[in-house]
């Protein structure tokens, strides 16, 4: 069993804190245990590596203890953003919230793939993260904390390996929120992650190039995270009509830039290139149905995803308005959002905040309407031809996050064999 790391060592000055091996890992099936690979003496001599042996953020090793305090200057300054309204007024109250009330009964940890699946490690538990956000801004932002110290329970020192080990931490987590849903008094430990993230991001410039330049940065540049252009997307929509007619056995137009259709359709952009099959489901059903829709091959109008809701409100919130300023240039009623759980999300929940005024416009899941197709009879379905047994997989951010859980099992009922 490996030793515990308690909240208060996660600063400690070791090689590596908390150590993972292939061993920690549940077996993968037709995999003989193959060892992670080495990394190079001068990538660990340049950037840190120190949390688990490995790095999300490629974070480089401050040189001199003038770097090391402006580390943690920065840190403090975001920490306390966070819980002030005029900087965080759009999650301050769920942030004090969550900040204020866990009780460290740890029934989270069992709920949380990410802690059972590597070896249940400390550092890992849902709760961690949260608790070393706790200790800190007990110790520097309360009056308690700033008199008495660690003998108020804020016992956590700050250092840069502090910061440097929360801010690879909250990329060990997947923001399913499957520790909310389980939590007894509805601590949110997801968000405070998220948040944290957010402090990384907008304070002090950390984030993994994945999701920010290859991601809510490329997005904005070219019209979408994949790099599809304008024209790579007309391209698609042609293929996607040759597939239909090569399916069905006949050719269905797909609008585009529709003038006051009454749905504007946004899927995520990789399904053009990756799963075409998709959109053109959407396509035969939508045409079936007889709706009034188009899709949008303006920029930012044919992507519905926006990876900045995994980290940057800022990002976030300038991919959400241009998604939805693209709807309103086509004079639409309302926004559609196709197969995408963090899309939906994004520009049907957390987008509330944003699209307000001459931004206001209706955005819904396509559950809901795929379900009206069915319980309205806009198309009829022989669900005999569907005799074998289904499975349905509640998607985390549809079911947890914002509820749906009705319309899938509705059609799946009228679509499958009893």
């Amino acid at each position: 069993m490996k030793k515990r790391i308690r909240v208060k060592d996660l600063g400690r000055d070791d090689t590596v804190l908390s150590p993972l091996t292939t061993e920690d890992l549940l077996p993968i099936p037709g995999h003989d245990g193959d060892k992670f690979k080495t990394i190079k003496a001068e990538t660990k001599e340049k950037y840190d590596y120190s949390l688990d042996g490995f790095s999300a953020l490629n974070l480089p090793i401050p040189k001199t203890p003038e770097e090391e305090e402006a580390i943690v200057n920065s840190f403090l300054k975001g920490l306390e953003k966070l819980f002030t309204k005029e900087s965080n007024w759009g999650f301050l109250q769920p942030t004090t919230l969550s900040t204020e009330y866990c009780m460290q009964c740890n029934t989270c940890n069992d709920s949380c793939s990410i802690y059972t699946e590597t070896g249940r490690q400390d550092i890992y538990r849902p709760n961690y993260r949260p608790e070393a956000l706790r200790k800190i801004y007990h110790r520097y932002f309360t009056p308690a904390g700033k008199l008495l110290g660690k003998w108020s329970g804020a016992d956590l020192e700050l250092n840069w390996r502090v910061v440097y080990h929360l801010a690879e931490l909250v990329y060990r987590c997947t923001l399913c929120r499957r520790c909310s849903a389980v939590c007894p008094i509805g601590v949110d430990n997801a968000l405070l992650t998220r948040e944290l993230r957010k402090l990384f991001s907008q304070e002090m410039g950390i984030a993994p190039e994945s999701v920010h330049r290859s991601g809510s940065v490329k997005h904005l540049k070219t019209g979408s995270s994949t790099g599809m252009t304008p024209a790579v997307f007309l391209d698609s929509i042609e293929f996607i009509e040759d597939l239909i007619e090569e399916k069905i056995g006949r050719r269905i137009k797909i609008p585009v830039d529709k003038q006051g259709a009454d749905i504007l359709l946004i899927h995520n952009a990789g399904e053009y290139m990756a799963w075409p099959e998709n959109p053109a489901a959407f396509a035969i059903l939508f045409e079936a149905a007889g709706l009034n829709w188009t899709l949008s091959s303006e920029s930012m109008g044919y992507e519905g995803v926006n990876y900045g809701v995994w980290y940057d409100d800022v990002q976030f919130t300038r991919v959400a308005i241009a998604q939805v300023q693209a709807a309103k240039r086509l004079g639409v009623k309302k926004i559609v959002v196709g197969e995408c759980g963090h899309a939906t999300k994004a520009l049907v929940t957390i987008a509330d905040r944003i699209c307000v005024g001459d931004l206001a416009i209706p955005r819904e899941s396509c559950l809901p309407l795929l379900e009206s197709f069915v319980t309205e009879g806009l198309i009829k379905f022989d669900a005999s031809k569907n005799n074998f047994p289904v499975t349905l997989h509640d998607p985390c951010n549809l079911a947890r996050l914002m509820g749906i859980i009705s319309p899938q099992r509705n059609i799946l009922r009228h679509i499958i064999a009893p």
